[in-house]
């Protein structure tokens, strides 16, 4: 198994910056996913990745944390066959 210090060792070698090439990769998520997500996901504070996301122009200015995998109640889903 290839270990992060190895790995950033071979990119290094290649011609890869590792700190521009991190820090591109978190603005992208940024531009794709609420700033919220992208700290949890990689362990950042919220208010980190909302800075960011300023600087990058990200649009995600709204967002409601939690659980978005539940319905509302009465919630109907269009498609469902019911006119």
């Amino acid at each position: 198994m290839i270990g992060p210090n190895h790995l950033s060792a071979l990119l290094n070698k290649v011609g890869i910056p590792i700190a521009a090439a991190r820090g591109a990769a978190i603005r992208q998520q940024l531009l794709e996913l609420p700033a919220p997500v992208v700290a949890d996901a990689l362990g950042y504070h919220d208010k980190t990745t909302s800075r960011l996301r300023n600087k990058t122009g990200g649009t995600w200015s709204r967002y409601a944390p939690g659980d978005h995998a539940r319905s509302p109640a009465g919630w109907v889903p269009r498609g469902t066959g019911d006119s």
